[in-house]
């Protein structure tokens, strides 16, 4: 953990906050509004409030990538670092709450796919796109049918990308046109995603004795 790293995490997670506490001054702010404070301001103290209000959130989709608690919770301060960093990015197209998801995920889908000597990705089964043929969609029923130890190996054994979109729409029940949103791409594009992770999740659990 670099020194950048631990001083930003002992300001969030323990600030002077004499004045916030005297008076929750920006409780009644919306997330868009705090957001527009802390990016003119630049300041930490703002932030935590930010933090305060979405780090069980990105915890639990960090989670969704993790091997242990720990690595789970290395996730989220990462992700709440670089946050910091690229807040002033955020424009407002979209609710903060969207735009943090679909930032959250994509961090965690990066990370996995960089970190090669994480069994998901050395393990990852890779299937050509050309070897899957547009026939009926997999049933939703085939998936909730799915024994739970092996249907978690599985998630482990296919792409970061295929487990995301898996994760975003029968973990958090996204529907399609949250999806659409969140991932910036067509509706036909998120089914075409969504249909051929299912198609390869399917294929994997199948493989399993």
């Amino acid at each position: 953990m670099t020194f950048f790293k631990k001083l930003f995490l002992i300001v969030i997670s323990n600030p002077d906050k004499t004045f916030l506490e005297a008076e929750d001054f920006y409780a009644h702010l919306s997330d868009e509004e705090l957001v527009e404070q802390i990016v003119a301001s630049n300041d930490p103290l703002l932030f935590e409030k930010l933090y305060d209000r979405y780090a069980k959130m990105v915890y639990n989709k960090c989670y969704g990538f993790a091997k242990s608690d720990d690595e789970a919770e290395d996730l989220t301060q990462d992700v709440f670092l670089q946050l910091f960093i690229k807040l002033r990015t955020f424009k407002g197209k979209s609710k903060f709450s969207t735009w943090l998801y679909s930032f959250t995920y994509n961090f965690c889908v990066n990370y996995v796919n960089r970190n090669k000597q994480r069994k998901m990705r050395d393990l990852s089964v890779q299937v050509e796109e050309t070897e899957y043929k547009l026939t009926e969609d997999v049933p939703d029923e085939s998936l909730y049918e799915m024994k739970a130890d092996r249907l978690k190996k599985a998630l482990e054994l296919i792409t970061a990308e295929d487990k995301s979109i898996l994760l975003l729409k029968y973990q958090d029940g996204a529907s399609i046109k949250d999806m659409v949103e969140l991932m910036d791409i067509g509706e036909s594009a998120v089914k075409m995603r969504l249909k051929r992770a299912k198609e390869r999740l399917l294929e994997i659990y199948n493989t399993q004795e």
